[in-house]
């Protein structure tokens, strides 16, 4: 082979450098003095017969592989069949999922808004009228109320703990233990911790923490009665009178003893330092008398007299009242014996509706007013963990030069939280805001478990409806599609939102 030289095979040298260019050019060689353009088979050179745009010497293009360059190349059946070959390959990856996902959520979404246009039987067209009825139901509407009360309170509150949480223990040593205690509730079911809040929230203070904690408060500034059950027996010279009190018959005199029995307290709920009662003596200028449990155990006592194994009446309030006005008052003795001033001669001797009032049982948890406020505390004690998680690795994120420089320029710890802290956190608040935002309104077993039946009307929410509509004793699978129809259409504006606020993150 020889390579071409910078002249044409005849005419003008220039004409000849000319054209060995553009020939060079068409066939990739870059210039046309490079030695990679070989001679035709022929012995011509390939640039013979061509003008100097490249086209032959009968006004023709050239054609072939040269002319269309590279790309032309690339673009094999080989390379076409490679490319279908990973589109069917990912394509087989995607249909498992892809039938799982019609299977699971597009075919019950598809079916449940088709059914809730029928009625209960699911042969009669009803159109709308199971939504009208949802507007209408009064159940519905208070589960439409409570649900809005638990988006509004659970996540917030769940929130704003798991933020301070995470906040505080980056400053103490024991920080991880706290964490995994304040975490470890996420490792209970929610049925298990149902249970565990339907025991905390019971009535009886023997068996509920919630009301021992609230009685013991209670009773330590105000002290309940004893003699709760106490009450004047038979033939006793007592009368009922306003307030639960008790009054004497008959005014009392200055030395005459006066006898006041009471049955009804059992003996092992009397006061500590009770002793036997004992008859008052006589003492002139005053009224005395004893105030007792007129009962003897086995029986054989003598009513409205003291026996010598009766129990007197510790700390019993006796007041002397004339005229509706309490001239004096006293507190029976361990042995129930009391003493008035003469000043109580000739008034009636009343016990005070004090001395019986029944004791402080506690705050009613799970009873029709504060039924899904104290369901929505068992929620935040098992979430507060998962958003103290999440809030603690953004924490962990935030550059620790920007809070020294606060603290540098003279800001204050709560400056430093509220302008620095929180706002770098904002992306990281909205996640969990928003995760638990769409828990919340399906939130049913926590609900189910621990509301008794009798107030599960008050603390109804829409999941545990739809549950009571489709699948109870008045089955109705119409209403309960529209309900979880309406559910569905709650929630998706949520999840649009998260939607977008991943995509804006993920742009930036």
């Amino acid at each position: 082979m020889t390579a071409t030289t910078g002249k044409g095979p005849a005419g003008d040298p220039d004409d000849g450098t000319a054209a060995a260019r553009a020939a060079a050019a068409a066939t990739g060689t870059g210039t046309g003095t490079g030695t990679g353009t070989a001679n035709a088979p022929d012995g011509r050179s390939p640039t013979a017969g061509r003008t100097p745009d490249g086209r032959t010497a009968d006004g023709r293009s050239p054609s072939g592989p040269s002319a269309a360059g590279p790309s032309a190349a690339g673009r094999t059946p080989s390379g076409r069949s490679a490319a279908g070959r990973r589109r069917l390959i990912a394509a087989a990856f995607l249909l498992p999922a892809l039938v799982l996902l019609g299977a699971l959520v597009v075919q019950p979404i598809g079916y449940s808004l088709y059914r809730s246009l029928f009625d209960r039987s699911g042969d009669v067209f009803v159109g709308a009228g199971n939504y009208r009825e949802i507007l209408s139901d009064p159940t519905i509407r208070t589960a439409l109320r409570n649900t809005a009360l638990w988006v509004v309170l659970a996540p917030t509150v769940a929130t704003a703990l798991g933020l301070v949480f995470a906040v505080l223990t980056e400053r103490v040593r024991w920080g991880t233990a706290f964490k995994l205690l304040v975490f470890m509730p996420m490792a209970i079911s929610m049925l298990a911790a149902g249970i565990i809040f339907r025991l905390v929230y019971d009535h009886d203070p023997h068996r509920g923490v919630a009301n021992a904690v609230w009685v013991g408060v209670h009773d330590t500034f105000a002290e309940s009665s004893a003699f709760p059950k106490a009450r004047p027996g038979r033939d006793s010279p007592l009368d009922p009178a306003d307030g639960g009190a008790f009054v004497t018959r008959a005014p009392v005199r200055a030395g005459v003893p006066v006898l006041l029995p009471l049955v009804g307290v059992a003996p092992e709920a009397l006061p500590a330092g009770t002793r036997t009662a004992a008859a008052a003596p006589a003492e002139p200028g005053k009224v005395t008398g004893t105030v007792w449990q007129d009962f003897t155990r086995g029986g054989g006592g003598r009513p409205n007299a003291v026996d010598p194994t009766e129990r007197g009446f510790s700390g019993m309030r006796v007041e002397a009242v004339r005229g509706g006005r309490v001239v004096a008052s006293t507190t029976a003795r361990a042995d129930g014996t009391f003493a008035l001033p003469a000043a109580a001669d000739g008034a009636l001797l009343r016990l005070p509706g004090s001395n019986f009032r029944e004791a402080y049982a506690g705050v009613e948890w799970l009873g029709p007013v504060l039924v899904t406020p104290a369901v929505i505390g068992a929620y935040v004690w098992m979430w507060a963990g998962f958003a103290m998680v999440l809030i603690g690795a953004g924490l962990a994120a935030v550059p620790r030069e920007l809070l020294e420089a606060a603290r540098v320029d003279g800001a204050g710890e709560w400056q430093v939280f509220r302008r620095i802290t929180v706002p770098l956190l904002a992306p990281v608040l909205a996640v969990v805001l928003v995760t638990l935002v769409i828990n919340v309104m399906k939130i049913f077993d926590l609900v189910f478990v621990i509301a008794p039946g009798a107030v599960q009307d008050d603390a109804n929410v829409l999941a545990l409806q739809l549950y009571r509509t489709s699948f109870g004793t008045d089955a109705d699978q119409g209403l309960g599609s529209a309900i979880a129809v309406l559910l569905l259409v709650l929630v998706v504006p949520v999840m649009l939102l998260n939607i977008r606020r991943l995509r804006k993150e993920g742009s930036r």
